[in-house]
C-alpha cells in the first residue's frame, strides 16, 4: 500500500533525526567519504541501472534535455563523489551559534544554529539529486525521505540503497537516507500531507511539479525555481566578452534551470552584434526566435510569439528582443523573468550598479554567465536546489539554508516580574 510505505520510511526519518541532530561532524564528514567512496566502487552498478532508465527514456520520446538530464557517465559519478567530498570539507552549521548578547537582567541570550529536521525531496530525472540532496541533509543534521521521478527510478533506487549502506556503516541512524520506490504519484499526494513527520518539502524540477507541489501540500515548501533566465547586451558592452557569455549560457548545458532562455540587446549593439552570434549558435543547433527588428538584421530567425517571452525552454531553443533601452531590458525581464538568475553584459559601471539595484532575481550577474548560478560554482559544496522564493532561503541552498535555529538563554535564577 502506498500510504502506508510512505508514511512508514518519514516515521522512521523521524526518529533517525532526532539521533542525528546530535551527531559529531566527525561523524557525519566519514559517512560522507565512505558515500563518495562507494558511488566511486559502484559505478558499474550505477551505469547499468541508468542505462535500463535512458533507454526507457528513450522508447517514450523524452526531450534530448531530459535525456541529457537523466544520463549518468564515469565523469558525471566522479562529480557527484566530489560533490560529497566537498561537503564533507565544509565547517559544520549545526551547533554555530550565529549572536550572543546580554540583557540588562542578566540573561545572555544566543541564536544556534539547528538542523531543520526531516526533508522530503520531490524530484524530476535527475539521478545527482538523489546523491547532493542525501549529502547536504546529512551534513546539516537532517533526515531525507527522496521521491525521484519514474524516469530514473532505477538510477535512484541503486544509488540510494549504495549511500544509505554506507552512511549507516560509518555510524549515521538507519533511516536517516530513504526513496520512496513506489512510483505512483498518490506517494507524492501522501507527502505532501504529512505534517508532523516531514518538516519541510523542497521540489525540484519542471514548472508543473513545482507548481502542484506548492497548490497542494500542507507541509511547508521551500520552492526552488523554474528558470527564465535572461542577458542583457548594453550599449557600448565588449562584443567579444559578449558573445562569449551568450553562447556560455545558451550552449554549455542548455536542459538546466540556469541556462539562458532570452538574449536582449540594446539597438545601438543588434547590428554589429547578432549577424554572426546568431550564425553561430545556429551551428551549435539553437533554434532562434526573434522580435522583428531581429528578423531584420537576420533573416531566418523565426518569429517570436509572445509565450516565447514567458518560456522555459530548457532546450536549444532562443528568445531574442532588441530593445531601446536598459529600462526597456529591465521592464522585459520585470515582466516575463521568474527571478532566478539574469545578467547584464556592460562596461558602464553606473548602468552596472542599476541593474544590479533594480533587478529582482536570486542572482544577478554582471559581465559573466548564468550558468554560476549553482551551489557547487558558489563554494557550498552542492546544492538541494535554487529557490527563487524570499522565504527561508534564495538562491542556491547550501549547508547553512538546510538549518533553522533555536535561542538559547542562560539565567542565574531570573525570574519575570
Amino acid at each position: 500500500m502506498v500510504e502506508q510505505e510512505v508514511r512508514e520510511k518519514a516515521q522512521n526519518a523521524r526518529e533517525a533525526a532526532r539521533r542525528l541532530a546530535s551527531l559529531s561532524t566527525e561523524v557525519k564528514d566519514r559517512a560522507l567519504l565512505a558515500m563518495a567512496d562507494s558511488l566511486i566502487k559502484s559505478t558499474g552498478a550505477i551505469l547499468g541501472a541508468n542505462e535500463e532508465d535512458v533507454r526507457a527514456g528513450r522508447d517514450k520520446g523524452l526531450s534530448r534535455s531530459l535525456i541529457d538530464r537523466l544520463l549518468l557517465t564515469p565523469e558525471r559519478i566522479e562529480d557527484m563523489a566530489a560533490g560529497l567530498r566537498a561537503v564533507a570539507a565544509l565547517p559544520d552549521p549545526v551547533g554555530e551559534t550565529e549572536h550572543a548578547w546580554q540583557r540588562p537582567n542578566g540573561l545572555q541570550i544566543g541564536r544556534r544554529r539547528v538542523p531543520l529536521g526531516v526533508v522530503g525531496m520531490i524530484y524530476e530525472a535527475r539521478p545527482n539529486v538523489t546523491v547532493d540532496a542525501a549529502g547536504l541533509c546529512l551534513k546539516a543534521g537532517n533526515a531525507v525521505v527522496l521521491r525521484g521521478g519514474s524516469e530514473a527510478i532505477n538510477s535512484n533506487r541503486t544509488i540510494a540503497a549504495i549511500i544509505a549502506l554506507a552512511a549507516e556503516k560509518a555510524g549515521i541512524p538507519k533511516g536517516a537516507i530513504s526513496m520512496i520506490e513506489n512510483t505512483d504519484r498518490e506517494a507524492v499526494n501522501v507527502m505532501l500531507k504529512l505534517n508532523g513527520l516531514l518538516d519541510v518539502l523542497i521540489p525540484r524540477g519542471g514548472a508543473g511539479l513545482i507548481r502542484m507541489v506548492v497548490q497542494n501540500a500542507t507541509v511547508p515548501v521551500i520552492e526552488t525555481g523554474v528558470g527564465n533566465c535572461h542577458v542583457y547586451v548594453d550599449e557600448g558592452a565588449d562584443l567579444e566578452m559578449a558573445r562569449a557569455i551568450v553562447i556560455n549560457a545558451k550552449c554549455q548545458r542548455p536542459g538546466v534551470c540556469n541556462a539562458m532562455e532570452t538574449l536582449l540587446v540594446h539597438r545601438s549593439a543588434a547590428g554589429e552584434l547578432l549577424p554572426g552570434l546568431l550564425e553561430k549558435l545556429k551551428e551549435a543547433g539553437v533554434e532562434v526566435r526573434g522580435c522583428a527588428a531581429t528578423r531584420e538584421l537576420v533573416s531566418w530567425v523565426t518569429p517570436a510569439a509572445e509565450e516565447d517571452w514567458a518560456t522555459e525552454y530548457l532546450d536549444l531553443i532562443l528568445a531574442v528582443r532588441v530593445v531601446d533601452s536598459l529600462d526597456e531590458a529591465m521592464d522585459h525581464i520585470y515582466r516575463y523573468g521568474t527571478r532566478h538568475s539574469e545578467a547584464i553584459v556592460t562596461g558602464d559601471y553606473a548602468r552596472a550598479q542599476r541593474f544590479l539595484r533594480e533587478v529582482d532575481a536570486a542572482a544577478v550577474y554582471v559581465n559573466a554567465s548564468t550558468r554560476f548560478t549553482d551551489g557547487y560554482q558558489y563554494g557550498f559544496g552542492a546544492e538541494i536546489g535554487i529557490s527563487t522564493q524570499k522565504l527561508h532561503a534564495r538562491g542556491p541552498m547550501g549547508l547553512k539554508e538546510l538549518t533553522t535555529y533555536k535561542y538559547v538563554v542562560y539565567g542565574e535564577g531570573q525570574i519575570r516580574s
